[in-house]
């Protein structure tokens, strides 16, 4: 017997869920909530498998267990043991490329993270840099605001995957992609012990605050960034040049005028 139809209202009113807040997030009609949880259609592997990774629910247990008797609430595997969906883009020649998170996907993001056709469908390229092991797989994130200065809003954050959130070094720059918060880029402080993380700001105008780990979708952490926006030339301007150049002829005049001085007196005596 299969307790999906009910697992899915179930989980979905836990998280004060509306069917068109689930929808939206899993990339469904509103109406395909309803007859889920009605009983009335079955949803597909890849929706199941959204609804999965969306609620940090395993298939075995969100398809075979009645979560409403078992009163049990959602638990979060944070060392990654348990299979976490990551889609993938790879060329012809079987290599990974980064896929890009812009500005204009990162309200799709939140839902589609799990979804390969999703993931296909961001731009996505390859950066032959050292610094970037071909074992890892990386993800190129746009940030936005000022919360990070002096990395400026509009940058793209070149992140690396981590499969096991407890590795998280505090202090360490991260890509933090939550349910309802959308991608925030922060300072990350571990706070295992209460299974939540703190994030923190560069900018002191921002308050830290922390989040839940059922809140969390992914974590990646930061390895460099990428910015167009460029620092303004630092020198002087050339009519500063200019009078800085005559206030050093007239010193030098004063300090050889001075020289002159000190030799007729030194000649006097």
């Amino acid at each position: 017997m299969s307790f999906l139809n009910s697992n899915i209202k179930h989980l979905r009113k836990e998280r004060h869920l509306t069917q068109n807040d689930l929808a939206l997030k899993i990339g469904i009609k509103r109406s395909l909530v309803g007859a889920y949880e009605e009983h009335r259609a079955e949803p597909r592997l890849a929706t199941i498998q959204k609804i999965s990774s969306l609620f940090q629910v395993p298939l075995d247990t969100l398809i075979n267990n009645d979560l409403r008797k078992s009163g049990r609430s959602v638990e979060v595997d944070t060392t990654g043991r348990t299979l976490r969906v990551l889609p993938i883009v790879v060329d012809s020649d079987e290599k990974e490329h980064i896929s890009l998170v812009n500005e204009a996907a990162e309200a799709g993001y939140a839902g589609g993270y799990a979804d390969p056709e999703y993931i296909e469908s961001l731009p996505s390229f390859s950066l032959p840099v050292k610094e970037l092991y071909s074992e890892q797989t990386y993800r190129l994130f746009q940030i936005n605001g000022d919360s990070m200065l002096p990395i400026t809003s509009g940058s793209y954050v070149i992140c690396s995957y981590i499969q096991d959130w407890t590795d998280v070094k505090d202090g360490e720059c991260h890509v933090v992609v939550t349910r309802d918060r959308g991608i925030v880029y922060k300072r990350i402080w571990n706070q295992a012990e209460d299974e939540e993380l703190l994030l923190k700001s560069d900018n002191p105008l921002y308050e830290p605050y922390t989040i839940e780990s059922t809140e969390i979708l992914e974590v990646w952490k930061a390895r460099g960034y990428l910015s167009f926006d460029l620092p303004e030339h630092a020198g002087a301007s050339p009519s500063d040049v200019h009078h800085i150049s005559n206030l050093l002829t007239t010193l030098h005049r004063e300090m050889e005028g001075l020289r002159q001085q000190v030799d007729k007196l030194s000649g006097e005596e």
